[in-house]
């Protein structure tokens, strides 16, 4: 199985931090978020992971270089960032030569304990084009919130929207038929504006039960290095 990590981002909330050490390089409990990311694609059996690079790319790719156990990375340098959507756009081929027929795609700034295998057996148990991850958000209008039927059927989605209509806010980590990329193309594209809302009706959503915080301000790191220690999965 293949996978996306999504690390290209400058970090701009972040700062200064993210001056000097690129987002996926800041360290969680020991490990840069890199690595727990990369552990958990492992135990998920995920077999090559795609990293995208922008600012900062030497650091990663040294730590890249490091690493001798799985799963095989592969880097890919955007010198003008392409949005998220425009990164699976643009590794279409090689997303495509996968034997299982779909692959994950994963915001590397997130910080979970989610086991990836619930969300390839929910895919390969269903048959929508797309499968996304939900948590309960204390702000939704922060993010992506997705509206579910009885049976977790996507029937609305609207990225960061004024007056929410639910809790549900997108998490992230996603698993993709590659036909979900058909007539996406330049400009750069992003999976919450451009391609999720494309997929209401017909893809289905994974509530995350367990530990997950998006680590995209000074306040959210701090959260984040007092509340994972222990929790990485093994």
């Amino acid at each position: 199985m293949r996978a996306v990590l999504l690390a290209a981002g400058v970090g701009s909330r972040l700062r200064p931090v993210t001056d000097t050490t690129p987002k996926c390089m800041l360290p969680v409990d020991g490990a840069p978020l890199l690595d727990i990311w990369l552990d958990a694609f492992a135990l998920a059996g995920v077999g090559q992971v795609l990293v995208n690079l922008h600012h900062l790319p030497e650091a990663v790719t040294r730590h890249v270089a490091g690493r001798t156990v799985p799963p095989e990375v592969r880097l890919t340098f955007e010198p003008e960032l392409l949005g998220s959507a425009g990164t699976l756009v643009v590794n279409r081929g090689w997303l495509d030569d996968d034997e299982d027929g779909f692959f994950l795609a994963c915001n590397a700034d997130n910080l979970t304990d989610f086991d990836l295998a619930v969300l390839i057996e929910e895919h390969r148990a269903n048959d929508a084009m797309a499968t996304l991850t939900v948590f309960r958000s204390p702000r939704p209008w922060a993010g992506g919130v997705v509206e579910l039927d009885q049976a977790r059927t996507v029937v609305g989605f609207t990225e960061k929207p004024a007056e929410p209509v639910s809790d549900l806010t997108n998490a992230g980590m996603y698993a993709f038929r590659s036909d979900v990329l058909d007539g996406l193309g330049p400009p750069p594209k992003d999976i919450g504006f451009d391609l999720l809302p494309r997929l209401v009706g017909r893809a289905k959503a994974v509530i995350v039960d367990g530990y997950f915080r998006d680590i995209g301000t000074p306040e959210a790191y701090r959260q984040a290095k007092a509340e994972w220690p222990g929790r990485a999965r093994r």
